[in-house]
């Protein structure tokens, strides 16, 4: 598994799933009381649903990436898509499209 930081705590997971302020990793809710949401994957992940955070970093590959308010930074490819309403996009090379409403997009083509 790899591993996942959500404001500074360790967990380990591949799912990683922000929905009304609450934070699931596999299922298990492990939402900080902080307001801002910063994760930091260190390791390949496969789902990546983030509906508002301030920034999403992945060091390895992921599936398909969807916020809906945050930047993205991954060093690896998507296997998958990505998509943001409002944020920037900065990846490796992506096997399917990147879509982005509201920020600047820069990958490896």
């Amino acid at each position: 598994m790899n591993t996942i930081i959500i404001n500074g705590n360790t967990y380990s997971g591949n799912s990683v799933v922000v929905t009304n302020g609450k934070v699931l990793i596999n299922g298990k809710d492990v939402t900080p009381d902080s307001k801002e949401i910063n994760i930091n994957v260190q390791g390949n992940i496969g789902e990546l649903k983030v509906d508002a955070c301030n920034k999403v970093s992945v060091t390895g590959n992921a599936n398909n990436v969807l916020t809906k308010s945050g930047d993205i930074y991954i060093t690896g490819n998507v296997e998958g898509n990505i998509q943001t309403s409002s944020g920037d996009v900065d990846c490796g090379n992506v096997s399917g499209s990147i879509s982005t409403s509201s920020g600047d997009v820069n990958h490896k083509r």
